[in-house]
């Protein structure tokens, strides 16, 4: 499928079927610990990157292929900023029309200041946006905005949202070891999230493949301290466990590919994901990943992640992308 993934092990939402209307990596942040990538270059141009159709296709084909109580929440999370698809609404309401499970939607929140998005957005069962920095020079050392999204329009979305949302507003906060984790930056952040009233605050840790490798996840003092400073709605989410659906194609790589272009994998999570299949088909598996191009190997903590080929990782602070799967498992 091109626009359906999973599902995948959610660290919020459970097992969550994914639909993803935004081409890699289309966004308007470039943010230093994002799992997909650098963004070259930003974007902010709300469009119909792919016929809605299409898309709708996709879910009730794969609703159909699965048992309701292997789906929790049917969640819109883009291979970038979610909202940048300009018909995010209509898809929200016609998904909402297949299924009785709840809909969420993935997304940082940068267009929450235009009332349109906000619109499209009220229909969702959750919405799930960031905010990462309580002023706007922390903002920019993190999220790296395209110049159109300026901090106190970040601010005011949110608060505007939450005053016409009715569903469940989760804020999550990932916390990056040195940029954001200190008594003080943590005390602005909360004196902005005490004019929102979220629902919930999901602190959350860069665990999975960063893009720069010198980003780090706080020490435990680091979220304790969190967790003390953003209040009683605020949690530490543990990294995600469950099982990845590689059904969703007919071909195994196309199913691998379509969730590591959003949902990059542990090596160990690939090989857990693969153990319905004999040996012999992981092993034609993984060397056929290896042949098609289509797959990179990044490492982070030591550990090596499986991404799609065109995603962007610098080597060592540079700007180039890493090697192929080939050049990567040699060295």
């Amino acid at each position: 499928m091109k626009y359906v993934f999973g599902p995948v092990p959610s660290r919020r939402l459970g097992q969550s079927l994914g639909i993803d209307p935004i081409p890699l990596k289309t966004c308007n942040w470039n943010c230093v610990y994002c799992q997909l990538g650098r963004t070259r270059p930003l974007v902010n141009e709300r469009k119909e990157f792919f016929p809605a159709d299409e898309i709708l296709s996709e879910v009730k084909q794969a609703l159909e292929a699965h048992q309701p109580d292997g789906i929790d929440w049917v969640t819109f999370v883009g291979s970038g900023e979610t909202t940048l698809y300009s018909r995010l609404g209509y898809l929200i309401r016609q998904v909402k029309q297949m299924t009785p499970l709840p809909v969420a939607v993935i997304t940082n929140g940068s267009l929450l200041y235009q009332p349109e998005v906000r619109q499209e957005l009220a229909a969702a069962d959750a919405v799930l946006p960031t905010l990462d920095a309580g002023n706007a020079e922390v903002y920019r050392k993190i999220n790296r905005p395209h110049p159109d999204i300026t901090y106190d329009r970040i601010q005011q979305g949110l608060i505007s949202f939450r005053e016409e949302y009715r569903g469940k507003l989760w804020i999550e906060v990932m916390l990056v070891q040195g940029l954001n984790d200190t008594e003080e930056a943590l005390q602005e952040i909360e004196q902005v999230l005490i004019q929102i009233q979220p629902d919930e605050v999901h602190i959350l840790q860069p665990t999975r493949l960063p893009v720069e490798p010198w980003v780090k996840p706080p020490s435990e003092e680091g979220l304790l301290r969190a967790r003390a400073i953003l209040g009683k709605t605020a949690n530490v989410i543990a990294p995600a466990s469950g099982s990845f659906d590689l059904s969703g194609n007919e071909n195994l790589v196309d199913s691998i590919v379509g969730i590591i272009t959003r949902h990059p994998m542990r090596e160990s999570e690939l090989i857990e994901a693969l153990t319905r299949w004999s040996p012999a088909d992981v092993k034609g598996t993984l060397k056929a990943l290896e042949e098609s191009g289509r797959a990179q190997i990044v490492t982070r903590y030591g550990v090596h992640f499986w991404s799609a080929a065109p995603a962007r990782y610098p080597v060592n602070g540079q700007n180039e992308t890493v090697n192929s799967i080939e050049s990567s498992t040699e060295s």
